[in-house]
């Protein structure tokens, strides 16, 4: 694998270094901690032809200068960073990096426990510099951005990590890295993002882990994941779109291990709110049990109930309050503010009528986008179709009659008197009004 850069300015020879940084672990772990005797033995020593070691055991010197780095996040705050760099230093003379390197990177997004404040910062400061320096293609940015991602779910810094984001899949294209692999980032990330309550990208990252089980659909792992997809969607006020779900294998498969959850899904995806109501009636303990929220369910599908009686109602453009109120099953005077909600969440856009009674519709969404739905689109086509011909056939009408009377203008006397003599229009309107 490519090596990894130097990190800061360190000079010196390995066998310098690395007895250095021993020293320095010895200090911190106190009375009894044997680091530099330990890898001493390990060390060529030049002042030494006879007797003393000739080649340095690097790696055996790394493993135990690794292993007993943990002690670390122990060091004063201002000497963090250095002793970090130095450590990372020397691991980037190793043919192997990727055999260090994730030991540091769980060792940094653990608590520093001298700079209680400070000591998250200062850990993303040296991975987020560690990430960047290493090559793009480089499977060892995996570690590092796992740990980043750790480090940020136990501080609460997010929105540090969002703008980063969008890379992601490129990174986990370039870097090949196996399904489980991935899967284990996403769930990273989903994690990390409900410990901020961003409840949206938890669920965009529990999705994409998700669609990583497909090829064993039935399998514990893909109906664990499944069931905490479907829940959050259910549970999040501004998710209305279900397909994303219905889509997948692993929710389909549901319907055999787990039929109530996938009928409650059916119900959110092109139900109304009776629907919702009968299911709650013949499953009664059901969403208790499971730690759904009534409130939040039955707000949703009043929501969703109202798309839907404005997409049945896309010929006439018009929905009438009273309908609303009957299917919402809401009073009369609530309907303006359920619609107004409506429009809020995106699902329709409209205006409405208070001396009419009705909302008017100007657009609004199709919660499920089927055979029905491309039969319209086709007949609405045909209808636009049809107008532009008959617009353009008015157009090339009326650019004949034009091209007719500027050659009628142009034409000389001598064919104007003639028997093809056509007259212009101010002299035919002339000739009427006489």
């Amino acid at each position: 694998m490519p090596g990894i850069p130097r990190l800061s300015l360190v000079e010196g020879a390995f066998e310098e270094l690395a007895t250095e940084l021993a020293t320095y672990l010895d200090g911190i772990k106190g009375e009894g901690s044997t680091v530099l005797s330990d890898i001493t033995p390990l060390l060529a020593d030049p002042e030494k032809a006879e007797g003393g070691r000739q080649e340095t055991d690097k790696d055996g010197a790394l493993k135990k200068l690794v292993t007993a780095s943990s002690a670390l996040n122990n060091a004063p705050e201002r000497e963090l960073q250095a002793a970090y760099n130095l450590l990372i230093h020397l691991i980037s003379q190793s043919e192997d990096p990727d055999t260090y390197l994730p030991h540091v990177c769980k060792y940094l997004s653990s608590p520093m426990t001298s700079s209680s404040h400070n000591g998250a910062g200062i850990a993303l400061g040296i991975l987020g510099t560690l990430f960047n320096t290493i090559q793009p293609d480089d499977e060892t940015r995996y570690h590092v951005l796992l740990a980043i991602v750790d480090l940020i779910k136990n501080s609460g810094n997010f929105e540090t990590l969002q703008p980063q984001l969008k890379n992601l899949d490129s990174w986990i294209e370039q870097w090949e890295i196996e399904p489980q692999e991935a899967r284990k980032l996403y769930l990273a990330i989903s994690s990390a993002a409900a410990a901020t309550n961003e409840s949206q990208e938890s669920y965009v990252f529990l999705v994409k882990a998700l669609r990583t089980v497909q090829d064993s659909a039935s399998s514990p792992e893909a109906r664990d994941l499944s069931l905490r997809a479907l829940k959050m969607a259910l549970q999040n006020e501004k998710h209305f779109d279900f397909q994303d779900l219905t889509a997948l294998d692993s929710i389909q498969a549901l319907r055999k291990s787990d039929e109530a959850w996938s009928e409650l899904l059916e119900v959110f995806s092109d139900q109304v709110y009776d629907d919702l109501q009968e299911f709650k009636e013949v499953n009664d303990s059901f969403i208790s049990e499971n730690g759904l929220d009534e409130d939040v369910l039955d707000r949703k599908m009043r929501l969703l109930t109202l798309a839907t009686l404005a997409a049945q109602s896309a010929d006439t453009r018009t929905l009438p309050y009273s309908r609303v109120s009957r299917s919402l099953n809401i009073p009369s005077e609530d309907v303006e503010m359920w619609v107004i909600d409506c429009i809020r969440s995106g699902l329709v856009e409209g205006k409405l009528s208070q001396q009419r009674q009705e909302f008017l519709i100007h657009r609004c969404t199709h919660r499920t986008f089927g055979e029905k739905q491309w039969r319209e689109v086709a007949s609405r086509l045909e209808t636009w179709r049809s107008s532009l011909v008959n617009v353009l056939a008015v157009v090339r009408q009326q650019k004949e009659e034009f091209i007719k009377e500027k050659e009628a203008e142009l034409a000389g006397p001598e064919v104007r008197g003639g028997q093809g003599y056509r007259p212009d229009r101010r002299q035919r309107n002339f000739i009427e009004a006489e």
